[in-house]
C-alpha cells in the first residue's frame, strides 16, 4: 500500500489489490475440491437416485424424512454427548502434558516427537492398533485386565465400547493440544516468571494469570478442530464395533456410513447436507464466543 504526497504535505494512502493474486491459486483449488462436490451433494438431497442417469425429483422429502425421525436425534445426542466427553478429557490433559515438557532442548524434541507420532497414525490403523491392546489373549491391557479380574467386553457393554472409543481418540488427538499449547507457553518471556517468583506468586497463580492468557488463542483454535472433527468420527468408531452394541456408538456419522453402504445417495446426501449445517453452526457458536471473550480481554 504505498502513500503519494500532496503538495501540501499530507499523504494519500492507495490500495492496491495485486496481492490477492498471490492466494487466487489456493482458492481457485479449494473451490475445485470443496465447493463444487458440495454443489453436486446438495443437488443429490433433491433426488431419488438409482443410477446417475436414473434419477427422480423428490424435493425436500429426504430432509423431511430425516427431520421426523426420531433416530437422528437419538445419534445427534450421541455425538453431541461423545464431543463432550472429548472435550472435558483432551484438554485439561493436553495442556498439564504441556506445562510438564521440559525445557531442555533434547528431552523436549523427543517427548515432542512421541506427542506427535500417533498424529501421523492412518486413521484406518487405528482401531486395530486398540482392538490388539485390549484383545485378552495378546494384548497387552487386555493381560492387565485379566490380571485384575475385570471382564473388559466392548463387543456387548455400551459403557466398555464408550470407554474404549474415548480412550483411542484421546491417544490419537491429545498430542494436537498439547503441541499447540507447548507452541504458546514456550513464547512467555522468561522475566514473567521471574517477576512472579519474586512477587511469591503461587503455582495456580503463575497458570491463571501468566500462562493462560497466552494460551487463549491456541486453544480457541483447538477447540473448533476438535469439535468439528469429533463430530465427524466415523473410521475409528466403525473398527472398534461398528455401531454397536444396540447402536449404543452409533453416531451420526456412522448412519450417514450405512446410507451410503447401502447405495441410498439421495438420503446420504440429504444427511451429508445436514451434518455440514451442524458442525458449521458449532463452529461459528465458537467463534462467536471467541470473539466475545476478546472484546471483554481488551
Amino acid at each position: 500500500m504505498p502513500a503519494r504526497h500532496r503538495g501540501n504535505g499530507a499523504v494519500i494512502k492507495q490500495h492496491r489489490n495485486t496481492a490477492w493474486w498471490l492466494v487466487f491459486p489456493a482458492v481457485s483449488l479449494l473451490f475445485l475440491v470443496g465447493l463444487v462436490p458440495l454443489i453436486a451433494v446438495i443437488n443429490y438431497s433433491f433426488f431419488d437416485i438409482f443410477t446417475l442417469d436414473s434419477r427422480f425429483w423428490v424435493g425436500a422429502e429426504w430432509y423431511a424424512a430425516l427431520v421426523g425421525a426420531p433416530e437422528f436425534y437419538e445419534a445427534l445426542l450421541r455425538s453431541l454427548l461423545f464431543t463432550t466427553l472429548v472435550l472435558v478429557i483432551q484438554f485439561p490433559l493436553g495442556v498439564a502434558i504441556a506445562l510438564l515438557i521440559p525445557r531442555n532442548t533434547f528431552a523436549k524434541g523427543m517427548m515432542l516427537i512421541i506427542l506427535a507420532l500417533p498424529l501421523v497414525v492412518p486413521w484406518n490403523m487405528i482401531p486395530g492398533i486398540w482392538l490388539g491392546f485390549v484383545n485378552a489373549d495378546y494384548g497387552l491391557l487386555g493381560q492387565i485386565f485379566k490380571l485384575v479380574g475385570w471382564n473388559f467386553d466392548y463387543k456387548f457393554r455400551a459403557f466398555h465400547t464408550w470407554i474404549l472409543i474415548i480412550a483411542m481418540d484421546t491417544w490419537h488427538w491429545v498430542g494436537l493440544v498439547s503441541i499447540l499449547a507447548h507452541s504458546s507457553l514456550s513464547i512467555i518471556p522468561e522475566t514473567y516468571y521471574l517477576a512472579a517468583k519474586i512477587d511469591g506468586a503461587r503455582t495456580w497463580a503463575v497458570f491463571r494469570y501468566i500462562q493462560l492468557p497466552k494460551l487463549y488463542g491456541v486453544l480457541t483454535m483447538a477447540l473448533i478442530l476438535r469439535v468439528m472433527d469429533s463430530m465427524m468420527i466415523y473410521t475409528e468408531a466403525f473398527g472398534i464395533n461398528a455401531g454397536g452394541p444396540d447402536d449404543a456408538t452409533s453416531f451420526l456419522s456412522l448412519e450417514l456410513g450405512e446410507d451410503i453402504a447401502a447405495f441410498d445417495y439421495g438420503p446420504a446426501a440429504a444427511r451429508s447436507v445436514l451434518y455440514l449445517l451442524i458442525v458449521l453452526l458449532s463452529a461459528w457458536f465458537l467463534q462467536l464466543l471467541s470473539r466475545k471473550q476478546d472484546r471483554r480481554s481488551l
